[in-house]
């Protein structure tokens, strides 16, 4: 494995509960002692439920939100021990993607100068040369250097989101961290942004992070994923190994829950516990069709090398049902594109 560009270490954050006097009466345990790696120019897709705690990850890691216990590393550099000027300095490199398109960008602003404002930020070029970085970026997406003069609200949420990466990549990052992408997006629209984010992480041999609940997505793109549940990972593998054989119940129950094409496993019963008060041993043990005494008296280690998962149960579990066969997830999402959008049309 290549050099890590990120680490994140025993990371916690627990968001207080107060009264309408102000007291505390507890607290969601958002993330729970979550340790991860990016190594350099891979992709890394995060999944789970919503309110698994995923894109609270995501701005733990750049720094956007502080984290209560643990450690963020870029390139072996504590973010959390900088300076406001020095973080101020690494957020060059380190961008983030929002879900909303439509609220991501400045109504205010023109297309121009909403891509302009890191450059400008960041006293990345002359004023003289902004705008044709400008330009190349709205090419580098696939829109019009035209695009420029106009407002968000005159593009659709297609070409809004392209908007948001070419901003995101106006600063020549090393990171980016797109959290859910493309979820807002119609699913024809879906197929031509990732295929376009799969392209220029390729081209520009970024280091994506990849925050989805779209599995078809996530085994396009990423090379490896990390399982979450209740604010804890409970599986991380290379993305291949992880969807041919996942080795822990909450895994196999997302795979199982793709239509047409998961696992054959039995559904998933009762509700996610909660986040403010969650089962102690194993946070799935009140889910999982295999749960034994110790799932509900001790919490699991995550073990394993390349391949870790946190199941007291993971060398007993039968073993995983193959995948229905289905076309490979980039077909797919070029007959999606090639079918709703006509050659030469922008989304």
């Amino acid at each position: 494995m290549s050099e890590p560009l990120l680490e994140l270490r025993n990371l916690r954050k627990y968001f207080p509960l107060r009264d309408a006097l102000g007291r505390r009466r507890g607290a969601v345990r958002a993330v729970d002692g979550v340790s991860l790696s990016v190594a350099r120019g891979t992709v890394l897709a995060i999944v789970g439920e919503s309110g698994c705690g995923k894109s609270t990850l995501g701005r733990l890691a750049l720094r956007l939100i502080e984290p209560d216990v643990g450690s963020v590393l870029f390139e072996g550099e504590d973010l959390r021990a900088l300076s406001p000027a020095a973080l101020r300095a690494r957020r060059r490199d380190m961008q983030l993607i929002f879900q909303d398109p439509f609220a991501s960008l400045d109504p205010r602003m023109t297309v121009g100068a909403a891509i302009a404002e890191p450059l400008r930020l960041h006293r990345i070029i002359p004023r003289s040369g902004e705008a044709a970085r400008v330009a190349e970026l709205l090419e580098r997406v696939g829109l019009r250097p035209e695009a420029a003069r106009r407002w968000p609200h005159e593009f659709s949420g297609g070409q809004r989101q392209r908007i948001a990466i070419a901003r995101a990549l106006a600063s020549n990052p090393r990171l980016v961290i797109g959290d859910e992408p493309v979820s807002a997006l119609d699913v024809s629209v879906q197929a031509q942004v990732v295929n376009l984010l799969a392209d220029l992480i390729r081209d520009l041999g970024l280091t994506f992070v990849l925050i989805s609940h779209d599995l078809g997505v996530v085994r396009h793109i990423a090379d490896r994923v990390a399982v979450m549940y209740l604010g804890s990972l409970v599986e991380e593998a290379p993305a291949e190994a992880l969807f041919a054989a996942p080795r822990h119940p909450y895994t196999r129950a997302l795979l199982a829950a793709v239509p047409g094409r998961g696992l054959r496993a039995p559904p998933l019963e009762g509700d996610v516990p909660s986040p403010i008060a969650p089962p102690p041993g194993c946070r799935f043990h009140t889910r999982c069709p295999h749960a034994e005494a110790i799932c509900r008296e001790q919490v699991p280690a995550l073990t394993g090398e390349a391949h870790r998962a946190a199941c007291h149960l993971q060398d007993r579990l039968p073993p995983a049902p193959p995948l229905r066969e289905a076309e490979p997830g980039g077909e797919r999402l070029r007959r999606l594109q090639s079918f709703f959008q006509p050659a030469g049309s922008d989304a």
